[in-house]
């Protein structure tokens, strides 16, 4: 209960914190928006990986490429059909859900490694068909003039209503997954993920149950897509290639596969390493600026992914379970121990 208690506090206390954030100007524009609403939109990212991974056993490597597809077919419909954003954005969204729904099909007969190579690849062909299929990428990717007014229009001159919908956004990514997965079909698909075999012979269709949890994992990777665009007001090639499909993967491991949460206090510490190494490496010699600077964030994200799976399975917030479970024993009243010592014998 104690344990319970601290974290249902702390979260209250960092919600409390998030929507105060922008009124009390603890940060500058410019943090609010490279730090706080990045975070948040990657968080959403990784926390479709953490769902599949979590609740189906399956690792995706694809999420990069179906939160792609989101963004993409959005821009595509904005700046070269003329569309309205708000009828670009779900379509983005059901072709992200529709191409996530045929890849869960494709692959709902894979486990382990195979599955995740299968979703890899997909990462791979969509990057280059994007790549090189310049009718729907553009030479230089697609640029926007505006995101919707909801959302504030010239985001990256006033960041404030972005970074709100990224929050608001990511509380109801988590109340849904915590919801789904307390549901007959995220029980099911937990069973499935334990043991097929016996999930089958109990009469349940493993594989449509696989395919369907992609597409809802497909769903919310869709709104990472679409507050990427919104983000950096455009979308390239580059913002999906195998080095963004690694971050995402890496975000969700660091924070805990198996812990929801770890999704955005990982993408918040990958943000924080992202626009801070520079700043500090340019108090290095000269000789260690260039390897140790933002240039280099990636080695830096894989060390923290090293030394995190090194020291915790569970991640980030395995560690922080750990801890609390260690205060717990080390500060537990002793006599309640011996109390039930006595009353066993």
């Amino acid at each position: 209960m104690t344990v319970a208690w601290i974290n249902r506090g702390l979260a209250a206390a960092i919600l409390v914190f998030l929507v105060l954030v922008p009124p009390l100007h603890v940060l500058s524009e410019f943090n609010l928006s490279q730090v706080g609403t990045r975070s948040l939109w990657l968080g959403i990212a990784a926390a479709s990986v953490v769902f599949l991974a979590a609740n189906g056993g399956m690792v995706s490597l694809g999420q990069a490429a179906i939160y792609g597809v989101a963004g993409f077919t959005y821009a595509d419909l904005v700046v070269k059909v003329g569309w309205g954003h708000w009828p670009a954005i779900f379509a983005g969204m059901g072709t992200a859900i529709a191409f996530g729904l045929a890849v869960g099909l494709v692959a709902r007969r894979t486990t382990g490694i195979y599955f995740l190579m299968l979703t890899l690849a997909v990462g791979v062909i969509v990057y280059y068909f994007y790549l090189q299929v310049e009718q729907v990428s553009g030479q230089t990717g697609l640029h926007l003039d505006r995101a919707p007014a909801l959302v504030g229009g010239d985001t990256i001159s006033h960041p404030t209503r972005l970074y709100y919908a990224a929050l608001i956004l990511s509380a109801l990514v988590y109340v849904f997954i915590r919801y789904l997965v307390r549901t007959p079909f995220g029980i099911a698909l937990q069973g499935i993920r334990d043991d097929p075999v016996r999930m089958a012979s109990l009469g349940y269709n493993v594989e449509l149950h696989r395919a369907v949890a992609f597409a809802v994992g497909a769903a919310i990777a869709s709104i990472a897509g679409i507050l990427s665009v919104f983000f950096n007001l455009q979308i390239s090639p580059s913002s999906i290639d195998i080095n963004q499909t690694i971050i995402v993967l890496a975000i969700a491991v660091v924070g805990g596969l198996t812990r929801l949460e770890g999704a955005w206090i990982a993408a918040l510490l990958y943000s924080l390493l992202f626009e801070y190494t520079q700043p500090w490496a340019a108090h290095l010699p000269g000789v260690l600026q260039r390897p140790l600077g933002s240039e280099r964030y990636p080695t830096w994200l894989g060390l923290l992914f090293l030394l995190v799976v090194l020291a915790s399975p569970g991640g980030l917030m395995g560690l922080w379970h750990s801890g609390l479970e260690w205060v717990e024993r080390r500060f537990a009243p002793r006599g309640g121990g011996a109390a039930q010592v006595g009353e066993s014998a």
